[in-house]
């Protein structure tokens, strides 16, 4: 999972917006991949066509910290599944 929740928010709810990650990847816009450049175990995407909420104890464990350049590609998959692109 990939937290969608602004770090200054996280401390106050308990529950947060998340997108899953898969190891399916089909090279869409709503997909942003990753591989181990980005701290993952292996090539994945993830999938901002299925954004969620969930508990905060749903949250375990931390793999990696994106780069700004990869956030920025979570912005745009992410305005792309919502509609505003």
């Amino acid at each position: 999972m990939v937290i969608l929740t602004r770090n200054s928010a996280l401390e106050f709810l308990g529950e947060v917006t998340v997108a899953p990650v898969t190891s399916t990847i089909r090279n869409i816009p709503t997909e942003v991949v990753l591989g181990r450049a980005d701290g993952m175990f292996h090539d994945c995407a993830i999938n901002l066509d299925h954004v969620q909420t969930v508990s905060r104890d749903k949250i375990v464990g931390l793999i990696t910290v994106l780069s700004p350049a990869k956030l920025e590609s979570v912005r745009g998959a992410l305005l792309f599944a919502l509609g505003f692109r």
